[in-house]
């Protein structure tokens, strides 16, 4: 099978398109670096020609308003690239509870993102995804000082990247879902539990202050983060997680 893998050479692109090759797929990436521009639509013909299935792992800039312009245009260059060259699978990955927290530019961006793909003219899947693990110190970073880290008691469910990859590979390679698979790890958290678990680990002797206005993560309510019963847990806990990466 063909598959190009738009945002290739990052973080998750990167480790799909090594998964793909490895399982006798020819994978291409496709990011600025390699001459390709969702936004102006340079070398996106070129890109997608051949291809069976399109793999769009792209994301916008900026986490404000100007991710909706960035998707808005995005999806619609890649929809008409990929019917030219007779796409027949467009898969994306997104955030599960997306649509949940319209208090969020990035999140009511990418909830248009997944709109279009379903209008769209090509058969399609839509992987979302719980917060990856190698997300969490930027988290962390986003309110923190010298002496504490200020976090939301909100409830995640965070998942390895490796794992996360592994469900994009197997969507991306099977037949199109035309609907949402969800993915997430296996244990809960309250972000501030997490904040402790995760400065703990890394010996890092800064206090956790529980504050319920503080960072983007702030702006969720209940359990909007949390995969539903039917989401596929993947198997790798943060713990273990942490314990490797040391």
């Amino acid at each position: 099978m063909k598959l190009t893998v738009i945002g290739g050479t990052g973080l998750i692109g990167s480790q799909v398109v090594r998964r793909l090759t490895e399982a006798g797929h020819q994978a291409t990436p496709a990011a600025q670096s390699t001459g390709v521009d969702l936004i102006t639509g340079k070398g996106l013909d070129q890109a997608l020609e051949g291809a069976d299935t399109v793999v769009n792992l792209s994301n916008s800039p900026t986490f404000d308003e100007a991710s909706l312009d960035f998707f808005r245009t995005s999806v619609d260059n890649l929809l008409a690239a990929g019917e030219k060259a007779g796409v027949r699978h467009q898969v994306v990955l997104s955030i599960v509870g997306v649509d949940q927290v319209p208090a969020l530019d990035y999140y009511r961006a990418k909830t248009l993102q997944e709109d279009l793909l379903r209008q769209g003219p090509t058969p399609y899947s839509i992987v979302r995804a719980t917060q990856f693990f190698e997300f969490i110190d930027a988290v962390l970073s986003w309110t923190a000082d010298a002496r504490t880290v200020r976090l939301p008691a909100t409830r995640i469910q965070p998942i390895a990247a490796a794992d996360v990859v592994a469900a994009v590979v197997e969507v991306a390679t099977g037949t199109p879902l035309r609907g949402i698979r969800d993915i997430a790890g296996p244990d809960v958290f309250r972000l501030d539990e997490l904040g402790k678990v995760t400065l703990a680990a890394q010996g890092d002797g800064r206090e956790v202050v529980t504050d319920d206005q503080a960072g983007m993560f702030a702006a969720v309510g209940g359990d909007a983060l949390i995969a539903g019963p039917d989401a596929h847990l993947a198997p790798t806990h943060y713990r273990d997680w942490l314990q490797q990466a040391r």
